[in-house]
């Protein structure tokens, strides 16, 4: 260990030794915070912003302080949960109507696909009457508390390009995640841990990777930072064999030694992130484990989740969830992936392999707003649901070839989303799809009205929320979208 601190030490502060530095300058780790090093080389704070992840002033008073965000990668029916068309039942079997499919393009169907009625059984439920299936029992019982989206309409009707736009607002790569512009806009709460963290469940990563969860442009210290349940939370956090924590205090210190010194030669602001996520990262080493350690809950909240400590499972991720604002952790993003209903297999369509998924997060994701709502989180937290698409109402036919179990293709026309907690109003639906599903024929919400909501909500205007990037000013939402304003409380 003192050999690599040695050659650290003498490739690049060759005119002093670390202890020569650290006595001259008065601080070690403990006092090497970000802005104390900025002022040292006479820097300020406001120059290192884009490492620092400070707060901006929000633009009017914020309705949501911190945001958790489930996306159910995939994209589960609509129209087996939550958009309700008896009519479709009539359809059941017969030829899709032409004009479903004069100039149109989808995912996989060809040719002349047969109507699929819906598979679910549904009624109202609440004062405000919300129609939901028995494919989600738990949540008929907080229906109040939602407000759902019914006529979303995206662009993209491919996994990984529609999750781009989603996350992003371009399908494109390049682009800052929403998670991301949310801390750059409201920086981070809590000294000792990210301001954006990620947890996966599923088996698989996000179609499109980790972009969805990235700084894009925007400086890397506001990229997601993803936690794992089992094993270590953060990979290469802990302290490898041999090593110390304060073996990994002197590294760190030695590296941003280093890290200072070049800024002073280049003055690139990259390396203050580099500088800030190392001092990061020390601190996670202890903050980390003890946030993702469930083993203190009381079991009447295991119990109300449906999970064991250790089990990995996206019910686990919604109670860390809760855990996680309530250390005041900016923005939570869950990926859980599996909802693709294709009618390929067992696993992937509308019927069992639907209600499966079901099964596994509509217990916790009940428990995780009735507990946010229980200490008093929920109205300073918005908790969004949805996918990247929806599921078209026709069953998925593939160049004549129906699929084995029933399924449906990728529908970019309509889908359905909800929110709750945070500024949005309870019990109350907005927009309304055609009789079959199709079409959004009433206040129809694009993917970038709702991103201008989000950050509305946030206390930003998305219009004048941008970044300067290659000589234009960038935002979530394009050149586009609006707030619906129709669904703030």
């Amino acid at each position: 260990m003192e050999k690599l601190l040695k050659e650290l030490q003498h490739a690049e502060l060759q005119r002093q030794t670390r202890r020569h530095f650290l006595q001259s300058c008065g601080f070690g780790l403990g006092a090497l915070g970000l802005g104390t090093m900025l002022n040292s080389c006479g820097t300020s704070n406001a120059e290192a912003a884009g490492a620092a992840a400070q707060a901006k002033i929000p633009q009017f008073a914020p309705k949501a302080k911190r945001v958790i965000y489930i996306h159910m990668a995939g994209a589960p029916s609509q129209l087996e949960l939550f958009d309700y068309k008896p009519e479709l039942l009539k359809y059941h079997g017969k030829d899709c109507p032409a004009e479903f499919l004069e100039g149109k393009k989808f995912a996989f169907i060809q040719g002349v696909p047969k109507m699929l009625g819906p598979q679910g059984k549904f009624k109202q439920y609440g004062q405000s009457g919300a129609w939901m299936s028995d494919y989600v029992p738990y949540l008929q019982t907080v229906a109040d508390e939602i407000t759902f989206f019914k006529a979303m309409h995206t662009d993209q009707f491919n996994h990984a390009p529609a999750q781009l736009l989603m996350h992003t607002g371009s399908a494109r790569l390049g682009r800052p995640s929403l998670g991301a512009w949310t801390v750059y806009g409201l920086g981070s709460e809590n000294h000792n841990l990210p301001g954006f963290i990620v947890l996966a469940s599923g088996g698989q990563q996000p179609d499109a990777g980790k972009s969805v969860f990235g700084s894009g442009f925007l400086p890397s210290v506001y990229q997601g930072v993803q936690c794992r349940t089992g094993g270590d939370p953060v990979l290469y956090v802990s302290d490898p064999n041999g090593m110390n924590r304060n073996m990994r205090k002197q590294t760190i210190e030695a590296i941003n030694e280093i890290n200072r010194q070049t800024y002073e030669d280049v003055r690139d602001p990259e390396i203050l992130t580099r500088i800030s996520q190392y001092e990061m990262a020390f601190r996670m080493q202890m903050s980390v484990p003890e946030v993702m350690d469930v083993s203190k809950e009381p079991p009447f909240i295991l119990d109300m989740y449906g999970v064991k400590p250790g089990d990995g499972t996206f019910a686990m991720n919604c109670l860390l969830a809760r855990k996680l604002v309530e250390n005041d952790v900016r923005f939570v993003q869950l990926f859980d992936w599996g909802w693709d209903g294709h009618g390929t297999s067992a696993n992937h369509n509308v019927e069992g392999g639907l209600r499966q998924k079901c099964r596994e997060s509509d217990q916790a994701i009940t428990a995780l707003l009735q507990d946010l709502k229980m200490r008093g989180l929920l109205e300073e937290t918005l908790v969004i649901w949805g996918a990247e698409f929806g599921r078209t109402p026709m069953q998925e036919n593939r160049n004549g070839l129906v699929m084995p179990y029933m399924g449906r293709d990728h529908h970019l026309e309509a889908f359905t989303m909800w929110m709750a907690g945070g500024g949005v109003k309870k019990g109350y639906s907005h927009g309304e799809t055609d009789e079959l599903g199709y079409y959004g024929v009433k206040d129809r919400t694009h993917v970038h009205d709702l991103q201008a909501t989000i950050l509305h909500l946030m206390g930003f205007d998305h219009e004048k929320f941008t970044y300067p990037f290659q000589g234009r000013n960038f935002r979530l939402t394009d050149t586009e979208g609006k707030v619906v304003n129709q669904v703030l409380a």
